[in-house]
Order: C-alpha cells, then sequence, then structure tokens
C-alpha cells in the first residue's frame, strides 16, 4: 500500500500504462467473474492481462460495475475497438453531460479516448474536444484511435488533473469517468476545473462515491487504484464543489461497484 502522494501516482499510472498495453493488443479487460482482472476494477493476480503485478488484487468481484458494458451498443459502434477495449471507466458521462454542438469539451483522465471521440460526435466539426492524461501509453494509444475514427476536431494532451493543460476559461464542459477518486490533491482537481472552464460552464462527470462510509470504511472494500479507497462521499462532493466555486452542484447514485460504494453522476455549474 503506497503512503505518499508520489507512490500512488506512480502506482496509477503504472496500472494504466498495462492496460493501454492490453488494449493495444486486442486483449479484452473483463469486468465480471472471480477471475476478472481490470485497472479501475476487480483484480485477482495481474492487471490488463500484461503481466505486471496488479495492485488491484484487493478489489472485490463486481458484476460490470465498470467499463464498457455501461455504454449501449449503439455507442459501441461509433468507436474503434481499441477505445472499447481500455474503457475502464465506473460510468457513462454521456447520460449526463447533454453536450451540444459546437461545445468545446474537456475530458479529465481519457484513457484511450473512448469519452473523447464520443464527445467529438457529439459537438460535430464546429466543435471541439481535449482530453489530458498523464500516461504515454495511453496517449499513443487513443491518438490511434483518433486516426481510425477519422476524428479531426480533437486533441489530446499530456498532463495531471491537478495542473491542467489549458488557460482560464477555455471550455463549455467537462467530463470524466471515475477518475477523480484517483487523485491525491482533490481540491486542486475541482479547482483546475472551475478555472479553465468558462462563465457558465458546466461538469458532467461519473465517479464514485457514498455517503455512510469513512475513509477506512472504503480501504476495507477496495484500493486507491481500484477506484475505491480516494473516493469522495456525496457530501464531499457537494462540499468540495461549493468551495471551488461552483452551483447547482448535485450528485446521484446509479449503481453499486462495491459494497456501500456506488457509482455517481455529479452535475454543477460555474456562475455566469
Amino acid at each position: 500500500m503506497a503512503d505518499t502522494a508520489h507512490d500512488l501516482r506512480e502506482q496509477v499510472r503504472r496500472n494504466y500504462a498495462a492496460a493501454a498495453t492490453a488494449a493495444t493488443r486486442g486483449k479484452n479487460i473483463p469486468l465480471s467473474s472471480a477471475d476478472s482482472s481490470g485497472c479501475c476494477g476487480p483484480a485477482e493476480s495481474t492487471c490488463c492481462d500484461s503481466g505486471t503485478t496488479s495492485v488491484l488484487a484487493d478489489v472485490p468481484s463486481i458484476d460490470a460495475g465498470f467499463g464498457a458494458s455501461l455504454y449501449s451498443s449503439a455507442e459501441h459502434d461509433e468507436l474503434p475497438a481499441e477505445a472499447v477495449l481500455a474503457s475502464l471507466g465506473c460510468g457513462n458521462p454521456m447520460v449526463v453531460a447533454e453536450l451540444r454542438e459546437g461545445e468545446t469539451v474537456l475530458d479529465l483522465g481519457s484513457g484511450g479516448g473512448i469519452d473523447v471521440l464520443l464527445s467529438a460526435r457529439r459537438v460535430g466539426p464546429t466543435g471541439f474536444v481535449y482530453g489530458v492524461d498523464m500516461t504515454d501509453e495511453m496517449l499513443e494509444l487513443a491518438e490511434s484511435n483518433r486516426a481510425k475514427a477519422g476524428a479531426t476536431n480533437v486533441e489530446f494532451l499530456k498532463g495531471t488533473i491537478e495542473d491542467l493543460p489549458l488557460p482560464d476559461h477555455a471550455v463549455d464542459a467537462i467530463i470524466s469517468n471515475c477518475v477523480i477518486n484517483l487523485s491525491t490533491d482533490k481540491p486542486a482537481v475541482l479547482a483546475q476545473m472551475f478555472r479553465v472552464l468558462k462563465r457558465g460552464g458546466r461538469i458532467g462527470i461519473s465517479d464514485v462515491a457514498e455517503d455512510h462510509l469513512s475513509p477506512a470504511d472504503r480501504t476495507e472494500r477496495g484500493s486507491y487504484v481500484g477506484c475505491i479507497a480516494g473516493a469522495l462521499s456525496r457530501s464531499e462532493y457537494l462540499d468540495g464543489l461549493a468551495e471551488a466555486g461552483f452551483a447547482e452542484a448535485e450528485v446521484t447514485f446509479t449503481h453499486e461497484v462495491a459494497p456501500g460504494m456506488h457509482g455517481a453522476l455529479i452535475r454543477a455549474v460555474k456562475p455566469s
């Protein structure tokens, strides 16, 4: 178990690099049954079938609480197979984002690009979508998927979600899929989101949350890089968003991803 922010970030980077490598090789990342393995979901002994020893061995078995199963078959059909294989989130931001033609969108922790590419279709040729990720292997996979999809209104940027490589007031909407829980400095993430949003801009993200569990309880239910131990509670999310300056914040639970832990849809608006 990592005891520093640097160690935790390195564990996250290493596991998602392994996920990208697996998806590039065309290997699926099963997310149900006792022998499943995934970087943001259940695992036994290996991460993403890469031969890398997993730090997710303590994540409980989950029935399709993570991954591509949370997207519709029609959405799968819009994407390169490798983008679907690399999906490791706990929800589907397209359900909550309500993207509009011509908007500029940012995806935090864009991974293999599934949500960026879906967003690019929704904002159309007059819109634009940025994806930010810290993992070189994921960025390489995302660029490959962008080329296969023929998306010209997309750019993937290397960076962390605690220090976004975009100017102030740059985007209309921010999406994210089960990534904020992985950050060791969540107030910085929320502040950065507020900074890069235009006035009147909004967030529509998927994450993991709960209301009645202590941090120790969350740790018992799964590892940090398994998207469990670092999850915020509903009240922590609402308080953090308010402190960052957001208004109209709401957190809606969707499906259970671990005992007492739920996928959640989080909405908020930057006042105009």
